[in-house]
């Protein structure tokens, strides 16, 4: 499933002639494209949905979302787990050396 999760803007800044920004989504940070929103600021909270920000969004409306979609393990369905994502990224690829 993918789902529009709201986030909190933290930095913004240009890449390549597109604003991006990095965005918390109640403890996981991902990066973001606000090329349809281009007046979002620092500290607002948007509707990002694969990796685009489509909606500005208020803190209390984003913080019960995120709340929800937390006990409802969706959050971690979507992003899955941080931690166990950076050990996968520490262990060696395993190759078959068989033939």
């Amino acid at each position: 499933m993918c789902l529009a999760v709201p986030g909190k803007v933290m930095e913004i800044e240009e890449r390549e002639g597109t604003r991006m920004a990095t965005v918390d989504f109640g403890g996981v940070v991902k990066e973001v494209c606000l090329e349809y929103l281009p007046d979002l600021a620092v500290g607002e909270y948007a509707i990002v949905h694969v990796g685009f920000a489509l909606q500005r969004l208020d803190e209390e409306s984003a913080r019960r979302t995120l709340a929800l979609f937390e006990e409802l393990g969706l959050l971690q369905e979507e992003f899955g787990d941080p931690w166990e994502a950076a050990a996968d990224q520490d262990r060696p690829q395993v190759q078959e050396a068989r033939r």
